[in-house]
């Protein structure tokens, strides 16, 4: 963390964790199967809920899931979902916890349609991160003609805990878009 640096207007500065993503993580991009597939499975599992909440039980869903290994997850089965519920450090949704064994299953359809998760989302910004005037994150779009379409696409296959939103945070996440604000050092 460098202290003196300017960050988006959403950082918490008080959470080391927080700031390390943003600093770290967050608008870079990433093109890793594995990685993607944990952040969007991450990225599902807040709706409704604050994206700290799910940042600080990365740990545990990385333990309840296998370390987001595509093949393990899509194998998952009622057992599992009963264990991760009882002893993950998780949040405690049986809907979210079925969601990520489905859409692990139906990304590896994606897989076999365009070779990787990767191919997939990035064809969707002709595998270039957009990047955005964002003089301040309160005006910041929530949502995009990209991410409407590829919610679309990913309802069509089923994917569960998916809407506009959850998608262009993903996209953000992932640096298929940057919307770092302006004034930000990591613009």
């Amino acid at each position: 963390m460098t202290p003196n640096r300017l960050r988006c207007g959403w950082v918490k500065l008080s959470d080391p964790t927080y700031v390390a993503y943003h600093d770290e993580e967050w608008g870079k991009p990433l093109h890793d199967d594995r990685a993607l597939f944990e952040l969007f499975c991450l990225e599902t599992q807040s709706a409704g809920l604050s994206w700290l909440t799910v940042l600080k039980k990365r740990e545990g869903y990385r333990n309840a899931f296998a370390s987001f290994v595509l093949e393990k997850v899509a194998h998952l089965g009622e057992m599992d979902v009963e264990r991760i519920l009882s002893e993950g450090e998780v949040i405690k949704s049986r809907p979210k916890i079925e969601a990520i064994i489905n859409n692990a299953k139906l990304f590896q359809t994606i897989i076999q349609e365009h070779g990787s998760i990767d191919a997939y989302f990035w064809a969707y910004v002709n595998n270039k991160t957009v990047i955005n005037d964002v003089p301040d994150y309160k005006t910041a779009a929530c949502t995009s003609p990209v991410s409407d379409a590829l919610t679309k696409d990913l309802k069509k296959r089923g994917f569960k805990f998916v809407g506009s939103t959850t998608i262009y945070a993903f996209m953000q996440a992932c640096g298929m878009v940057n919307d770092h604000e302006n004034s930000c050092g990591c613009k």
